[in-house]
């Protein structure tokens, strides 16, 4: 259950419907969002627009969760407090008609709070309860405590983590960093730096390598036909980038595409 919300953020409000880095057949779609309704993130319209807004003015007052404001606030504080006007002016003149316009989303999103309470919250603890025959508190425990909140703040450190820990291999410039620990506990999340340089790149990584397993699952699903035109930065563009701008740590090891 940890994986499969997991990749409904992953490769499905970030990479398919944030920076259209792959395109994905019907079937592909419901199952991101029956996935991203299970993850009890906000609804798929606000993410997207938080998300755009953040690659846009990444670390300022336009940023929701700026990381010059600190750890704790980049983390979780974002969420708790009013968002900053700049944040607001800057989310309301962003195009998101590709979001609002589609029918399916438009249906989807209109009845959010439904799917997440039932996918997130209902449909675990009553199968764990009647077809697992958990204890119910155990149940809560596991569901709504364990993976529902281990996930959440799986997905936090990447704005909060990611922007502080890290080294930075193809732009020194910029606050996001590289950091192995959230790639691991966000599906390959945690590349950080590459990712703000090329968000374009389905991969969200230069390589694939052990911990980007969002990306294998992409790649699956493309193998079986059920997603295809899959965008990547070229070799040119990313020794460039690191060249010119990055702060000379070696960018990843290659490791063996076929599997």
């Amino acid at each position: 259950m940890y994986i499969l919300t997991g990749f409904g953020i992953t490769g499905g409000a970030h990479r398919l419907w944030t920076h259209k880095a792959y395109k994905a057949k019907l079937p592909v779609k419901i199952l991101m969002l029956i996935a991203f309704a299970g993850a009890g993130q906000n609804s798929l319209v606000q993410w997207v627009r938080d998300h755009r807004v953040h690659h846009k003015y990444s670390d300022t007052d336009a940023d929701p969760h700026n990381a010059n404001r600190g750890l704790f606030f980049s983390h979780i504080g974002w969420l708790m407090l009013k968002k900053n006007d700049q944040v607001i002016l800057k989310g309301k003149q962003l195009d998101m008609s590709d979001i609002t316009n589609d029918p399916l989303l438009k249906f989807y999103n209109k009845y959010f709070t439904y799917f997440k309470l039932l996918i997130c919250f209902v449909l675990p603890l009553t199968i764990s309860t009647y077809f697992w025959q958990e204890n119910w508190k155990c149940a809560i425990a596991w569901q709504w405590f364990l993976r529902y909140l281990g996930m959440f703040h799986s997905e936090l450190t990447v704005n909060s983590l990611a922007h502080t820990y890290g080294y930075k291999p193809y732009n020194k410039n910029i606050v996001p960093r590289e950091n192995r620990f959230v790639s691991t506990v966000t599906l390959g999340e945690g590349w950080h730096n590459y990712h703000h340089m090329f968000p374009f790149d389905y991969k969200a990584a230069e390589h694939f390598d052990c911990f980007n397993f969002t990306s294998y699952f992409i790649r699956s699903f493309h193998k079986l036909g059920l997603v295809y035109d899959l965008r990547e930065a070229t070799p040119e563009m990313i020794n460039s980038a690191a060249k010119r701008l990055g702060d000379g740590t070696p960018v990843h090891f290659p490791i063996n595409t076929d599997y």
